[in-house]
């Protein structure tokens, strides 16, 4: 499954408002397919997800969230 560079920072930025995380992209994609409900079977389930990766330049960070808008 793929989600797109929009889906991956709107992930970045809700893991940081609602968990207070900063995660890289590559580590957003679970997290973003989940939020765009392309996971099948979840609905009503408790789903952990491995969220690793904040190795992100903090300029680039701020980029990244800012650069598209929120879901």
């Amino acid at each position: 499954m793929t989600v797109s560079d929009d889906e991956l920072c709107n992930a970045m930025r809700f893991a940081f408002e609602r968990m207070k995380i900063v995660i890289e992209p590559s580590a957003a994609a679970p997290l973003a397919a989940l939020l765009q409900q392309r996971i099948p079977n979840v609905a009503g389930k408790r789903v952990g997800v491995i969220v690793t990766g904040g190795n992100i330049d903090a300029a680039r960070y701020g980029e990244l969230i800012t650069s598209s808008s929120p879901a």
